[in-house]
């Protein structure tokens, strides 16, 4: 059975006030028509199709239109992600089923079996669900979506966040047997995973942070939640966000992973690249006009540019760069300080190290450790 295996689509997320619609509906197409290419069966998508809880009209639609176009090529399962309300997320569940699409969020509903297309569930209980394709081959897949306690709908206990994630995991491994190759799909932070500047730091704590160790054995393990593409372990792979969120991440390659899985395993394994997504630059320049020249010159490319300046921008200056249409990010420093503006002060910090800021600006001491874990806890998006 071939498998294709992506994450962190973050459906809504601007590139700090700059809409990506475009750019979401032609990344999105391109997964379809690698699928299509690739003789994809079944696709897996590890969590956060959207950005946000509430996402907006425009990116909803853009999510139904992507797995309309993908179900007419290939099943597609879709587990929900720490930015997704699952909720809201799994509503339509009853309709997608109809199109072979199959939604699993932390209510881990068992999804509804029968044959639609040439790759289809056969059978399925919480946590888990087997499909079959029309060649009699077969797949066991754990689904683990965003864990925590509040999702579950679990009380505080005395249980470590391990031994509640081996006791998440097992449940979904209750119903597997030796007969057929399995996968483990989950949204998670496994510990030694390489994140990015796009990930908030609450989702990067150590009280979230999973073992390999507790990782189930498994032919494949189908992770998301990191943006940047790695390998874990051994059969584990984090296929990264879709699209660049964030400019460290400047022109990093994005893919999809595509590969076969059988009685013998994983074989075929391959990255196929996604093309049609935006180069995030950073750019220095003396003075405004060069930086203009600089943006000119990289008309396709999203950018962040620095200016060090001897004298502050005048208006006329400040206008003429905002004319700059590929222009996103402007940090004009001064001779050691910085000018108005288009500057972001808060360059470079974390959200503890912001609190730990104010803190100290308003008492003059710095917070307790708890104090902030405290901060971090209630920043958390449930």
């Amino acid at each position: 059975m071939r498998i294709a295996h992506t994450s962190d689509w973050h459906i809504g997320k601007k590139l700090i006030r700059r809409d990506r619609y475009d750019e979401f509906r032609d990344v999105l197409g391109e997964i379809a028509d690698i699928c299509s290419e690739e003789n994809v069966e079944l696709c897996l998508v590890a969590g956060d199709v959207f950005d946000t809880y509430t996402p907006s009209a425009e990116a909803e639609s853009i999510f139904f239109e992507a797995i309309t176009r993908l179900s007419k090529i290939c099943a597609v399962l879709i587990i929900s992600g720490n930015h997704d309300d699952y909720v809201r997320l799994t509503a339509s569940s009853s309709l997608a089923e109809e199109n072979n699409v199959y939604i699993v969020g932390n209510n881990l509903r068992a999804i509804k079996c029968k044959k639609s297309g040439k790759c289809y569930p056969v059978k399925s209980d919480g946590g888990y669900v087997v499909f079959a394709n029309d060649k009699g081959e077969q797949v066991y897949i754990n689904t683990l979506p965003y864990p925590n306690e509040a999702r579950f709908k679990e009380g505080k206990s005395e249980e470590s966040f391990e031994d509640k994630i081996n006791r998440w995991i097992a449940y979904g491994e209750r119903g597997k047997t030796d007969k057929i190759p399995s996968i483990f799909l989950s949204h998670i932070f496994i510990c030694g995973g390489q994140a990015s500047e796009s990930e908030r730091e609450i989702d990067l704590g150590g009280a979230r942070l999973v073992p390999v160790a507790s990782l189930p054995k498994c032919d494949y393990i189908a992770l998301g939640h990191l943006h940047k593409r790695q390998k874990i372990a051994e059969n584990a792979y984090y296929s990264g966000a879709i699209m660049r969120f964030s400019f460290d991440e400047g022109d990093s390659v994005k893919s999809i992973n595509v590969f076969d899985i059988g009685e013998g395993g994983v074989s075929d394994f391959r990255r196929v690249e996604l093309k049609k997504i935006k180069n995030l630059i950073r750019l220095q320049a003396l003075n405004a006009e060069s930086g203009i020249e600089l943006l000119a010159k990289n008309p396709d490319d999203y950018a962040e540019l620095t200016l060090n300046l001897k004298e502050p921008l005048t208006r006329t200056q400040i206008a003429a760069l905002s004319q700059c249409e590929n222009l996103i990010s402007l940090k004009a420093e001064v001779s050691g300080g910085e000018t108005e503006g288009f500057v972001q002060s808060r360059k470079d910090k974390t959200s503890s190290e912001l609190f730990v800021s104010y803190y100290l600006s308003r008492y003059g001491v710095e917070p307790s450790e708890e104090l902030k874990a405290l901060f971090l806890e209630l920043t958390e998006e449930e």
